[in-house]
């Protein structure tokens, strides 16, 4: 559990990093997925699309990561911006 007495720069470190690294994971095997095999429950133009919003995904994330680096961990990510990113995964699993 986090310390609560973290200052919200750590915490952000804390917890948005490895969220962040987390969705890169998830994205990038799902991606590879979607871009080498056929899934059968998804026709041609619905596996393209998913694989769109993915690539989507993956450079908003790459985004959200470089201004966390440039800013040394200050800027946070909207909850607004992860809760697409969380349902697209879902969509993925």
């Amino acid at each position: 559990m986090l310390n609560p007495n973290l200052p919200e720069q750590e915490i952000l470190k804390e917890v948005l990093q490895p969220l962040l690294e987390d969705f890169q994971y998830w994205f990038n095997r799902s991606r590879t997925m979607l871009e080498t095999e056929d899934i059968p429950f998804l026709d041609s133009q619905q596996q393209a699309n998913l694989l769109e919003r993915l690539v989507t995904a993956q450079q908003e994330v790459s985004t959200a990561q470089l201004m966390f680096q440039a800013t040394e961990g200050k800027a946070g990510v909207e909850l607004e911006v992860l809760l697409p990113w969380h349902h697209l995964l879902t969509e993925c699993w």
